[in-house]
């Protein structure tokens, strides 16, 4: 499933994958890998500051990261074109979620907050109890 989520002309699309392989749920370990894409639908240059996340377990605990760029840089995404990175994100239970925003500059200086949309850490693992 593909997350979008648009602010002041630029959209950000999330597409969240649980990684198997690479996961342990005998040792709680849960690992996502997540393909963003940030497009520039607006008529002026954006530079990516920083990133804001709030990662969230299957009992509500909230892990906050916050960090300059992504990836390791700071990427400028011009009008009509887009920028995309891959990442991951690991849980101690088998479901969850992230949600955050980016805060971008434009080439005037202003500050943008860019809104990511918020997307669900689903894995086979999780159980569900209906009550």
């Amino acid at each position: 499933m593909i997350y979008h989520a648009a602010t002041a002309g630029l959209t950000v699309k999330v597409q969240p994958e649980f990684l198997d392989v690479q996961s342990d749920p005998e040792e709680n370990l849960y690992v996502w890998a997540y393909h963003v894409r940030i497009e520039n639908s607006g008529e002026i240059t954006v530079q990516l500051r920083q990133r804001h996340w709030e990662i969230t377990d299957a009992f509500g605990q909230v892990r906050r990261v916050d960090g300059e760029g992504v990836i390791g840089i700071q990427p400028i995404i011009a009008p009509n074109d887009f920028f995309e990175y891959n990442s991951a994100a690991s849980l101690t239970t088998p479901s969850g979620f992230m949600t955050g925003h980016y805060d971008f500059e434009d080439e005037d200086g202003n500050d943008l907050q860019i809104q990511i949309p918020a997307f669900s850490l689903d894995s086979p693992y999780q159980t569900v109890i209906l009550q």
